[in-house]
């Protein structure tokens, strides 16, 4: 792989992790009821739910799965079934939040199980790997160490905008005071996990 080709691919990729996705929505919401500790495991969590689905792509199954309709179907509605009741839980949580104690009484060990499946379960992420990868990969070279390279810039530029989606959402959440807003943001995040589950269900294969 060219160093032309790989700075097309991170162009790619960043303007893609850029575009809001369940991965974002994820943690933000964590990050403005958990801060950054909470924000830190979530996002771990979705860059080894992502690791999984590269992975899983090197060795083939991104292929089945983009042939698959039955494959693609199962994972498909499952995560939109996950999402959607993600977004029952948050738009029901209560609305006076206390921002310092709620992340001791939420282990982040259970953020980070949360984000692995919020990534784990969106088929889209998967076929759009299989996708991807073959347009940036030289046939005749060693196949692994260029999926590598593409595996690795990848969870690197998502860690990077997970950040910053974290950043924003933790001085979001320095602005809200009462708990008619915390009630209302609850809201908002769960609409948009709702909207996200909606969208995942109603994805079909290219």
């Amino acid at each position: 792989m060219s160093v032309e080709w790989w700075l097309t691919y991170l162009l790619t990729t960043i303007i893609l992790s850029l575009s809001p996705g369940s991965g974002a929505i994820n943690t933000m919401t964590t990050a403005i009821s958990h801060g950054y500790r909470g924000a830190a495991a979530s996002i771990a969590g979705l860059q080894t739910g992502l690791a999984i689905h590269i992975v899983l792509v090197g060795i083939g199954l991104g292929a089945l799965f983009s042939r698959s309709l039955l494959a693609f179907e199962i994972l498909k509605w499952a995560g939109a079934a996950y999402l959607i009741w993600l977004g029952i839980q948050q738009w029901r949580a209560a609305g006076a939040i206390d921002l310092n104690t709620l992340a001791v009484s939420q282990p982040r060990s259970r953020l980070f199980r949360r984000a692995i499946f919020v990534n784990l379960t969106n088929p889209k992420s998967i076929v759009f790997l299989a996708a991807l990868f073959p347009q940036f990969i030289a046939p005749h070279q060693p196949q692994a160490a260029q999926y590598l390279v593409l595996g690795v810039t990848t969870v690197v530029v998502d860690i990077i905008v997970m950040i910053g989606y974290a950043t924003l959402a933790t001085r979001i959440a320095g602005w809200i005071k009462g708990p008619r807003q915390m009630k209302a943001l609850n809201r908002v995040f769960g609409s948009l996990f709702m909207l996200v589950g909606a969208l995942l269900a109603g994805a079909r294969q290219a």
